[in-house]
């Protein structure tokens, strides 16, 4: 009963890293949510079931069986060095996206015009990094815990911070599937707050939903990216007109 209790909870964690809730977790399984809430209080799922969820969170089983074996947790950020390495070789970086992505080596294949021999070489490379194991049969697992970030202000950041100021936002946000909306208005620490928490509900849609959609052909599924932000600011021209007794 340990370890079934132990694989429960690495199970809950998972969940709770992706931001999935059980009610998001029951629409995907056709199930309700009490039914849903019930297996994990009882702790009485069966493999099948156990295997669903794991599909659905682009995992195996035996994920969860070394989460709880590792005497270490796996971690959620990259070292410094790690970051400085990927932004140094493109197609590194390329491949290791799309991996942490949850990208099979066929699917990397057919969508980049990299050879086959050319992506197990980097995603050989991402192994003796420690970001992922290649595994028999060229699988891919990855290494880091299912709350992955980059490091903030690092390597990773700066490089995609440059591709938003040069590419991302170069667009009028008119076409399908694009859209941007920005207000502006005075916030208290209070309602500030309460924006970040709901900016936090919509990261975990985003990413349950990327999960989720994970089941689909690769032809189904177009590479998406939303800046959601919000920080005291007002243009450097309105800041250089305030009064200093002001500041």
């Amino acid at each position: 009963m340990a370890q079934a209790e132990s694989l429960v909870n690495a199970l809950k964690n998972v969940l709770k890293a992706r931001g999935i809730t059980y009610a998001q977790l029951a629409k995907s399984l056709g199930l309700s949510e009490a039914s849903i809430k019930r297996v994990f209080a009882e702790r009485s799922f069966t493999l099948e079931r156990l295997d669903q969820i794991c599909t659905l969170l682009g995992m195996q089983i035996s994920d969860l069986a070394r989460m709880i074996a590792a005497e270490q947790p796996v971690p959620t950020r990259l070292t410094v060095e790690q970051e400085k390495k990927l932004v140094a070789d493109p197609r590194l970086l390329l491949v290791a996206v799309h991996a942490l992505h949850q990208w099979s080596l066929e699917e990397m294949v057919d969508t980049f015009a990299l050879s086959r021999a050319e992506v197990i070489r980097q995603l050989a490379r991402l192994d003796k990094l420690g970001i992922l194991d290649l595994m028999p049969n060229n699988r891919i697992r990855v290494r880091v815990s299912p709350d992955f970030t980059w490091l903030p202000g690092g390597p990773i950041q700066q490089y995609f911070r440059d591709q938003l100021r040069n590419d991302f936002f170069n667009s009028h946000f008119d076409q399908p599937g694009e859209k941007m909306i920005m207000v502006s208005g005075t916030l208290s620490e209070q309602s500030n707050a309460a924006i970040q928490r709901a900016m936090n509900r919509l990261s975990a849609e985003f990413l349950a939903a990327h999960q989720q959609d994970l089941a689909l052909p690769l032809t189904r599924r177009t590479g998406s990216a939303m800046i959601v932000a919000l920080r005291p600011w007002s243009p450097r021209q309105f800041v250089e007109l305030r009064r200093p007794d002001k500041d």
